[in-house]
Formats: structure tokens, sequence, C-alpha cells
């Protein structure tokens, strides 16, 4: 099935400049970031090891933290100060590189956060 004339999206105008595609108003105004806030969880952070789709390399794995996008980007980083290791945060996932939830999970609870290890 091929695209129609009426399926495009407008992503540029000479008024207003870059358009966001996924609400149609201005990059300046863009409504889609409020839209991708996180749920509100269930207060419990949860720390997982994960393999697939990473080539073999293990990771640890952060979620449920109920931070803001910019504490989240804090705590990661001194998680990964911590294991002496890298990471990054996704979408409000921690990931650090290596297998440290013994480490993560006692750190998460020395700050007093309510921490699960998830995955077995």
């Amino acid at each position: 099935m091929s695209k129609s004339y009426s399926d495009s999206v407008l992503v540029w105008s000479s008024e207003q400049g870059r358009i966001c595609p996924g609400c149609g108003k201005p990059v300046a105004s863009c409504i889609c970031a409020k839209k991708g806030e996180r749920p509100a969880g269930d207060g419990v952070v949860r720390v997982r090891r994960e393999t697939k789709g990473r080539g073999g390399k293990t990771v640890t794995i952060v979620f449920g933290a109920p931070l803001d996008d910019a504490a989240l980007k804090e705590l990661a980083g001194e998680l990964k100060r911590l294991c002496g290791t890298g990471g990054t945060v996704k979408e409000g996932v921690i990931e650090i590189q290596g297998d440290f939830c013994d480490h993560v999970i006692a750190n998460l609870a020395r700050r007093g956060f309510m921490v699960k290890r998830a995955g077995g």
C-alpha cells in the first residue's frame, strides 16, 4: 500500500520554522514532551540484569525510580561512578554497563528508595 498525499506530515513551515511531526505545533511550543511524562509507579525501584539484544553484553537496568529527568540523570551519573563503568538514561530507565545489581541495590537502599530485584 503506497502513501497518498493526504498521509504526509508537515515538518517545516516558512512562517513557523520546524514543526513537530507528533503534535503539528512549532518545535518551540511542542506539547509532545508533556504527553511523554512517565506514569506514576508503585514507588518501588526495580533492578534487573539483561543481556538480550546486546550482543551478549550484560547491562544492569534500574527502572521505576520516582524522579524527574534531571534527578534521574544525576542518579545515573552517581551510580556509574560507584560502579566505575559507563551507562545511560533512556526513557526513564537507567542502564549501567556490566553486572552491578548488588552494588546498585545496596546504594539505592542507602538513599532511602524501596528497592527490589526483578527478573530472578
